[in-house]
């Protein structure tokens, strides 16, 4: 058994007012390095402009806002939870946002960690995960799915933390999909986990014919979801027409595919193929790779594995989304928590994770508004690939890791023609000593 990287952060002595001080200090020198950036906060300022086109009564889709002119991309239900940002100045809002993800940064490192480590929730270990939740958090702020989702005021954060919430209620918990069911009608991308939850859920419903959490919280998200889109088509019914007939399939209003900021399997092919649209190639990328992940996934959530699964569902859903922008990425918190935690044996691919995450690569080519993403070469577009090509890697190395842990049970099982075990008995054998390990 492996000794885990988190028990050995947990055994330092170190104080939680040393790791409280370290994260403020971290925090305020990103809070500072921003202004100095001078960051546009773009987002947030569309979706105020969203919230103030539903007060005035006009057309949510013909909206267009800030000097980018963008318009709305999201589902009318969006503007409604936007409205409150209306109600303070906008030097005020733009303070509030900074500073509610930032305190979202926390609390995504605090989920992420109970995800993999769910003891960590227990009453006697709630210094140990604050403690660590604030080391962690002071480190993180600054990988660069995280700084540019502040630097737009975007609400990716919001969504993460909205989904690991429901994953880390305690079993039986009434409130866990209701997250989810938010996040999809907001954002849509979240339904994916969905998915995962209904065939997860399914699956072991047909064990024992007994409602499982994973199906309870697909009911409960689903309800939810469906809630609050017909609320909206009550509500705003010219606007939900427009969203869900028109606006849903304008993935062209969102952005130009081949955009370095694009880290989708969309954007790599589109950059691969220089055209901004990959048409039928993406559609085949996107089914393979949907299809693989979502199996591991399944399978990793069959076996207990919950971490695993979520993430490995995150990762899927980002890269088969026709625009993923690199703040979108901030999974990646999630996902280096997991590898830190499984092994000592996993920092060198902890480490390597983490620096493609915290190195700002794909911003190193050419970007500007002329289109050079449509002409670049072979090493800016491994550049530009940097999240797709690590997300692959880490799924290859899931793959194989699980095919050498079978190996390994098997030889300890004696095999099936030495021991005279039967297929479901090796398998059931198989199965413990890969969740055990």
């Amino acid at each position: 058994m492996s000794v885990s990287v988190l028990s050995k952060t947990r055994a330092r002595p170190w104080p939680l007012v040393t790791a409280a001080a370290v994260c403020l200090l971290s925090f305020t020198a990103f809070w500072v390095a921003q202004r100095l950036a001078h960051v546009n906060m773009l987002d947030v300022m569309v979706y105020r402009a969203e919230a103030e086109t539903l007060r005035a009564g006009g057309d949510l889709y013909a909206m267009r806002a800030t000097s980018a002119n963008l318009g709305m991309t999201y589902p009318p239900i969006a503007a409604v939870l936007f409205l409150p940002l209306t109600w303070v100045s906008v030097p005020v809002m733009r303070t509030l946002s900074t500073a509610g993800n930032l305190l979202l940064v926390v609390a995504l490192v605090r989920l992420s960690l109970q995800l993999v480590r769910p003891a960590l929730a227990r009453a006697e270990a709630r210094t140990d995960l604050w403690r660590t939740t604030l080391w962690v958090a002071a480190a993180v702020v600054w990988c660069e799915p995280v700084w540019t989702t502040l630097r737009y005021g975007q609400i990716n954060l919001l969504v993460a933390v909205a989904v690991l919430w429901d994953l880390t209620r305690r079993e039986g918990s009434r409130w866990a999909g209701l997250g989810i069911g938010l996040a999809t009608a907001v954002k849509l991308t979240p339904g994916l986990f969905v998915v995962l939850l209904f065939a997860a859920g399914l699956l072991l419903w047909r064990r024992d014919r007994r409602t499982n959490p994973w199906l309870r919280t697909a009911l409960t998200a689903t309800g939810v979801f469906l809630a609050a889109t017909l609320a909206a088509v009550v509500a705003l019914p010219a606007d939900s027409r427009t969203f869900w007939t028109r606006t849903l399939f304008e993935t062209g209003r969102v952005g130009h595919a081949e955009e370095t900021a694009n880290q989708s399997l969309s954007g790599v092919l589109a950059r691969l193929m220089h055209t901004d649209s990959p048409g039928v190639w993406w559609v085949l990328a996107a089914g393979a790779f949907g299809a693989v992940a979502m199996t591991l996934a399944i399978r990793a959530a069959l076996r207990g594995d919950k971490a695993v699964a979520v993430v490995v569902c995150a990762f899927a859903a980002l890269m088969i989304s026709p625009i993923s922008w690199s703040h979108h990425w901030v999974w990646c918190v999630p996902l280096l928590i997991l590898l830190a935690d499984r092994s000592t044996r996993a920092w060198p691919v902890t480490g390597a994770v983490a620096v493609a995450f915290a190195s700002f690569a794909l911003w190193w080519v050419p970007h500007d508004p002329g289109r050079p993403e449509l002409d670049q070469n072979a090493g800016q577009m491994l550049l530009s690939a940097v999240y797709p090509l690590t997300a692959t890697a880490v799924l290859a190395g899931y793959v194989l890791s699980l095919r050498r842990r079978e190996a390994t049970a098997r030889e300890h099982a004696g095999g099936p023609a030495r021991s005279g075990a039967g297929e479901g008995e090796l398998t059931e054998r198989r199965d413990h000593a890969v969740a055990k390990e």
